[in-house]
């Protein structure tokens, strides 16, 4: 485990998006889309920016799993809240798969809008937030 500063992820900035989207995100805008995509029951969003990087953000409404890849086929990194307990269920794929998380492996959902955006504005993780490699 590492702080946000570290884990081999290669910074990017100016290029994040959609998959299939051509307009570019803000941080700012990443987080707004993510938060109103989990208003609207989609729980996961993933971002992928033009050099390859992706960002996932899997939502149960309450927390979220943040994950970032250097590629497509990377099993990447996590973030995650060394001090919480417990597990939650709620986290619901794409492909209809229900999942349930420990709560260490998960952000409240604050806290992983804040990292996702700081992520596209910065091209890396904040330097406060603890992530496990998943490799």
């Amino acid at each position: 485990m590492t702080d946000g500063g570290a884990v081999g992820f290669r910074p990017v900035t100016e290029g994040w998006r959609l998959p299939g989207d051509d307009t570019p995100l803000t941080g700012q805008r990443a987080a707004e889309l993510i938060r109103q995509r989990v208003e609207r029951g989609l729980s996961e969003t993933w971002l992928q920016h033009d050099q390859g990087p992706l960002l996932a953000v899997i939502s149960n409404g309450t927390r979220a799993l943040v994950m970032l890849l250097d590629e497509p086929d990377d099993v990447g990194m996590h973030a995650v809240d060394p001090v919480a307990t417990g597990r939650e269920n709620g986290y619901i794929l794409a492909n209809g798969q229900h999942d349930t998380y420990d709560n260490r492996d998960t952000l409240p959902l604050g806290e992983a809008l804040r990292v996702a955006q700081h992520i596209v504005e910065q091209g890396r993780p904040p330097a406060n937030t603890t992530w496990q490699a998943d490799r």
